[in-house]
């Protein structure tokens, strides 16, 4: 073990966490000066704050002009489940999983919403369920990038333009690195703390014209708790989605999402997002390409994840070991990086097989994911020395 010499090179920023996600580059609290701390956001400027954080959305997504953009409570999921509770039931509903967060959804829809008409279109982590399978005359649910398997689709080509029902999508970790097809979805979802490695607790949620045509329209069988309300008298409430928030905003919060913004405007937009998880995810793919001990879990490349990138170990040795051992070396691997000060919070999710998950957003380096390559290889060498003593 003496013999194995670890790289010279540290990446300078060694935050690789799928979420929260890392800051931009060259962040800090002095950029956050400008907000409107210990005045209320229903005042001109806190409403000014939340409208910019809204227009800034729109411009940057290339979210169409009639789409509804609002601010919600409770990071993705609060936005997933305004959708869910306040659009489902009118028909049918095809739910789409091949991940911890997808199943979940599945879950509230089943045993929360008690819907009777579900069918469940599920894969294992590292595939796409049957996409040709689903009936869009229903309402789908599904998640654009599944952030604990690594695993995205490709494009929204499987999304008929005539579609009857609604497309809901949780797009938390797609938004901002892959081009969301808006004329294919009628709610997007996502949350800050992602790929602009904004702050938690607040989620976004995106309506198209059908979408708000479902809530004018429609009303659910149960009732909605008032954070859930999007409409009043059988219309849509306007002010949700002007920057009138259901509830109380952390204006630092907000003033730390339209920084990321700004910043996110500064490299190109969506373009300069995409080009740069591209890049980050590449420097990945070819380190797996060059190394036979590691795989990324997503098995079709077309649909690997360029924002949480999930890696297995397929060493052989490995393989033979129990499934408990097996997730041991590969915690193994995050612990001696997490030690060492190179990488932190790169295990796998806790639902997910074992192995590691590298977030490779628009935030991260290129330059630093280069730089944790050698040491991913380090550190595998390190615990396969390790296990090779153990075994002799």
């Amino acid at each position: 073990m003496a013999d194995i010499v670890a790289p010279a090179a540290r990446p300078a920023n060694t935050h690789f966490s799928s979420g929260p996600c890392s800051k931009r580059p060259g962040w800090s609290l002095e950029a956050l000066a400008d907000a409107p701390l210990g005045r209320s956001h229903r005042a001109k400027v806190g409403k000014t704050k939340l409208k910019q954080a809204i227009d800034l959305t729109r411009e940057i997504l290339n979210v169409p002009a009639d789409y509804r953009i609002g601010i919600v409570p409770a990071s993705d999921t609060g936005a997933v489940e305004m959708a869910l509770w306040s659009l489902l039931g009118e028909r049918g509903v095809d739910m789409l999983a091949w991940e911890s967060f997808g199943a979940g959804w599945v879950t509230d829809v089943v045993k929360q919403l008690k819907l009777q008409d579900v069918r469940k279109f599920e894969a294992a982590y590292g595939e796409l369920p049957d996409l040709s399978a689903v009936d869009f005359d229903r309402d789908v649910v599904f998640t654009w990038n599944g952030t604990t398997s690594g695993v995205r689709v490709p494009n929204a080509d499987f999304i008929p333009a005539d579609r009857k029902g609604l497309t809901i999508c949780d797009a938390t970790s797609a938004a901002f690195a892959q081009n969301l097809d808006f004329a294919k979805l009628d709610v997007v979802t996502f949350s800050w703390q992602k790929v602009l490695g904004g702050e938690g607790g607040h989620g976004m949620l995106i309506l198209s014209p059908r979408a708000v045509a479902r809530l004018e329209s429609y009303t659910p069988a149960w009732p909605l708790p008032k954070i859930f309300r999007m409409t009043k008298g059988g219309k849509l409430i306007e002010g949700i989605f002007t920057g009138e928030t259901i509830n109380t905003p952390s204006m630092l919060c907000v003033e730390d999402y339209i920084d990321a913004l700004l910043w996110a405007k500064s490299i190109g937009g969506l373009e300069g997002l995409m080009a740069r998880a591209d890049a980050n995810a590449k420097v990945i793919a070819d380190f797996v390409a060059a190394n036979d001990w590691i795989a990324n879990l997503a098995k079709d490349p077309a649909t690997a994840s360029n924002t949480s990138v999930c890696l297995t170990i397929v060493d052989k040795d490995v393989l033979a070991l129990d499934a408990d051992a097996q997730a041991a070396f590969a915690k193994g691997i995050v612990n001696l990086l997490d030690k060492e000060g190179v990488a932190y919070d790169i295990g796998a999710y806790r639902d997910a097989p074992s192995g590691l998950r590298i977030w490779a957003g628009a935030t991260i380096e290129k330059a630093d994911m280069e730089a944790l390559m050698p040491w991913l290889a380090w550190a595998y060498r390190t615990q396969k020395a390790t296990l090779s003593k153990a075994a002799a």
